[in-house]
């Protein structure tokens, strides 16, 4: 029998459904450990440091993800770098980009700013590209973002995504990142 005219497919309510729904969080429960075995803690705090991020957004990112992290995508806001005739990140910023270790540094930056300045004036970057405009729509903004992490042959949960503003943080759930990172958390309080 099909549900009628505003049925929202929910759950069934026959009789047991608690009981199944306890047994399915037990079942589950029993099937993951309760505990990270301390190798794999400990390779983990290494991983997070070599990315420049502190153990718990790393640990949050990787379970929420099952992947690790190989790609860091920043705003030039995040870096930054706002002016066309200052197209120098910080020393701050660059000393923590030149230590990530196993993982691209991509940027993206707003208009007016030129990528190829940017990335001239940025050696610890490996790849610059233009910011989705302002004024793109959802879907726009989303194949933007997927050329960029896509061009760099990586998928969206490979990568995280550190900025400054609301819309940097939509590219997150646009492009399906990682998560989304601001950059105050990542360069530091005074950063």
């Amino acid at each position: 029998m099909s549900a009628g005219i505003g049925h929202n497919n929910g759950p069934s309510m026959e009789g047991g459904h608690k009981w199944r729904s306890f047994q399915w969080q037990k079942a589950r429960e029993a099937a993951m450990p309760k505990t990270i075995p301390l190798m794999v803690v400990k390779m983990r705090v290494k991983r997070a440091r070599e990315l420049g991020l502190d153990y718990k957004a790393y640990a949050a990112i990787r379970q929420a993800t099952g992947r690790d992290i190989l790609a860091l995508l920043f705003s030039n806001n995040a870096l930054r770098v706002v002016r066309a005739d200052a197209p120098q990140m910080p020393v701050r910023q660059a000393d923590v980009l030149n230590a990530v270790q196993g993982a691209q540094k991509l940027a993206l930056v707003h208009r007016p700013l030129a990528p190829e300045m940017i990335s001239r004036a940025n050696p610890a970057l490996d790849f610059v590209d233009q910011a989705p405009k302002f004024t793109d729509s959802w879907s726009d903004m989303r194949d933007h973002l997927n050329d960029a992490v896509q061009g760099r042959k990586l998928a969206g949960d490979q990568v995280l995504i550190i900025g400054d503003t609301a819309i940097e943080r939509d590219w997150s759930a646009a492009s399906k990142a990682a998560g989304y990172l601001e950059a105050g958390r990542y360069f530091g309080a005074g950063a």
